[in-house]
């Protein structure tokens, strides 16, 4: 049996909250609430907070504590983070330094693969260090071992 000796559950990188359009597609956002869907659409997506649900700025805000935290009690060590989509792409989001463009760029390209490794290593020749990103979306390990990749059809119009 595995020893789970250190690892940690930490509210802090759960999934973004959706509020009252969770589950829905993009589709069942406008047929359902036209009003949110042509909010959404005026602030954007980045900025867009649904009843009771957080906005990608939002997710930001908590993920900038996970990492503070990580750097303080956990510097120089290796950190293994499991989380969904719009967490991954928060975090390369920090991490990377990247603006708002950049990051919704990688989320239009797909989605962040299930069970895929986003990987990077301290990279000690930059100035001050920092983190450089080795894998996104890496998925060879399960196709190696014959699991399918799976893909749900809905995601590419659901409401991240």
């Amino acid at each position: 049996m595995p020893d789970f000796t250190g690892v940690l559950t930490d509210e802090r990188l759960r999934e973004r909250e959706f509020g009252i359009l969770d589950r829905l597609t993009r589709l069942g956002i406008e047929q359902r609430h036209p009003d949110l869907a042509a909010s959404r659409s005026l602030v954007g997506k980045f900025y867009f907070r649904p009843p009771s649900g957080e906005s990608w700025c939002d997710v930001i805000l908590r993920l900038r504590s996970v990492v503070d935290t990580i750097s303080l009690h956990y510097s120089g060590q290796r950190v293994l983070i499991v989380a969904h989509q719009v967490v991954v792409l928060c975090l390369r989001y920090l991490i990377e330094k990247m603006d708002e463009k950049t990051v919704l760029g990688i989320d239009a390209e797909g989605d962040v693969a299930n069970c895929s490794v986003t990987e990077y290593a301290f990279n000690s020749q930059s100035a001050g260090g920092c983190l450089s990103l080795l894998k996104y979306n890496f998925v060879a390990p399960l196709e190696r071992d014959g699991a399918a990749v799976t893909f749900d059809p809905d995601s590419n119009v659901a409401a991240r």
